[in-house]
């Protein structure tokens, strides 16, 4: 994967930056958009789907994003999803777009691995319960992404069918667990993802690549279907984990959020329809964090444009997983709120405490791109987003992080929305 140094342009999260990689689209468009025009019919599924499944030729051998990618599958889906469309069966803003699902989440027969040797001819009967969902919202399944094995690493280079590019820059990490994901929703070759995330690895690989990553509140998003049937991945993780997204845009990953998200008999929010509504936010912006140089300053900027937006800030602390293990992470999950978040309703800290690193420098550590900022958010079963907030001095993404307290994610996406909007 060679570098372009031709200055070309593309939209990340909303702005027009300066690309140095032929990998990254010039224009890339968004579910917010192409929808309308798949409705309209100015715009067939079959069309999208062919768009894609282009990228993903060109691009994955490249980037090895996706470790099966339906092709027959989803042009099949698309070509049901144009008649549907046709005959005024329309399902919502996800009908006939290309989604991938992380290789953790079952597919019915179609196989799931979690890029793990022993489940390489894994084929499930049944569909995860958010990839049932998808479907039954008309997205279109195109393939099931790379990640690092077993989720149990922040690089995204340790998978039994390979490690995943960077596409800003090969000679640098993806980020993981969900390194695949994070690769194709940055090159073009789907429009969002279905992910995980259990100290950070949507958010994480979503600052490398340049994307949007959210997970919600611990509960607000069913895992159920996460390699159903095999060995219990132990405490830790099924209190850890948390399903998540990757978009391009924070409206996208407001649209599939809509789609995910288990309706409670309270649960009345519109997530995509709230956006741009007029909430008083108060913001704490942490003060306690580690970051690199790099990190801080675009940190920084961030801040400066959010604080141009007029809502009242404070510098906070960010509150830290106590180390007295999970005996009470019940409790300190019903106290957060009325402790961290009792005068502030987000909490702003950068989603890196670095630039992204090299593959060099990485090596065999599978933690080589640290957590730290992050898992306090998987800790506490916040809603939390990364969005895009610059570049380093290599060309690399950098992310901002908004995080919220318990079921407050109308908040965490409006924020985000208006500071993606200012730039």
């Amino acid at each position: 994967m060679d570098t372009d140094q031709d200055v070309q342009q593309t939209k990340v999260g909303g702005t027009m930056v300066p690309i140095h990689s032929p990998l990254i689209e010039r224009e890339i468009t968004d579910i917010a958009t192409i929808h309308k025009h798949i409705r309209t019919q100015k715009v067939s599924p079959v069309e999208v789907v062919s768009a894609c499944l282009k990228r993903i030729e060109q691009l994955n051998p490249k980037l090895n994003a996706f470790i099966t990618v339906l092709a027959d599958q989803a042009l099949e889906q698309a070509r049901v999803a144009e008649a549907e469309i046709k005959a005024a069966k329309w399902r919502g803003p996800l009908h006939g777009i290309p989604v991938g699902i992380k290789d953790f989440y079952d597919t019915a027969g179609i196989r799931t691995t979690a890029a793990f040797e022993r489940f390489k001819d894994r084929v499930p009967r049944k569909d995860a319960v958010g990839v049932l969902k998808l479907k039954e919202a008309g997205a279109i399944i195109i393939g099931k992404t790379n990640m690092h094995l077993l989720g149990m690493g922040t690089t995204g280079l340790d998978s039994y069918f390979g490690p995943v590019g960077n596409p800003w820059n090969a000679g640098y990490i993806p980020g993981g667990s969900s390194a695949g994901s994070a690769a194709a929703v940055a090159s073009g070759m789907c429009y969002a993802t279905l992910d995980t995330d259990a100290i950070g690895s949507c958010r994480l690989p979503a600052a490398c690549c340049g994307v949007v990553g959210f997970k919600g509140t611990y509960g607000l998003v069913d895992p159920k279907g996460i390699l159903e049937g095999e060995d219990d991945p132990g405490e830790m993780i099924r209190w850890f984990s948390h399903p998540g997204i990757m978009t391009r845009t924070v409206e996208d990953a407001a649209l599939v959020l809509d789609v995910l998200t288990e309706r409670h008999q309270d649960m009345t929010a519109d997530y995509f329809d709230g956006l741009a509504e007029d909430r008083n936010v108060r913001i704490g912006v942490a003060d306690n964090f580690r970051s690199d140089p790099e990190v801080l300053a675009a940190f920084e900027r961030a801040v400066e444009k959010i604080r141009g937006l007029g809502y009242l800030m404070k510098s906070v602390a960010v509150p830290r997983n106590p180390d007295r293990g999970l005996g009470n992470i019940e409790a300190d999950r019903k106290a957060i709120a009325g402790q961290s978040f009792k005068d502030i309703d987000v909490l702003l800290l950068p989603t890196t405490t670095t630039s992204v690193p090299e593959i060099k420098g990485a090596g065999a550590n599978p933690q080589a791109l640290s957590p730290e900022n992050t898992v306090f958010a998987n800790y506490y079963g916040l809603p939390a987003i990364s969005v895009p907030c610059g570049f380093d001095r290599n060309g690399l993404p950098l992310g901002l992080q908004i995080v919220g307290k318990p079921w407050d994610e109308a908040r965490v996406l409006q924020l985000a929305y208006r500071y993606e909007k200012l730039n």
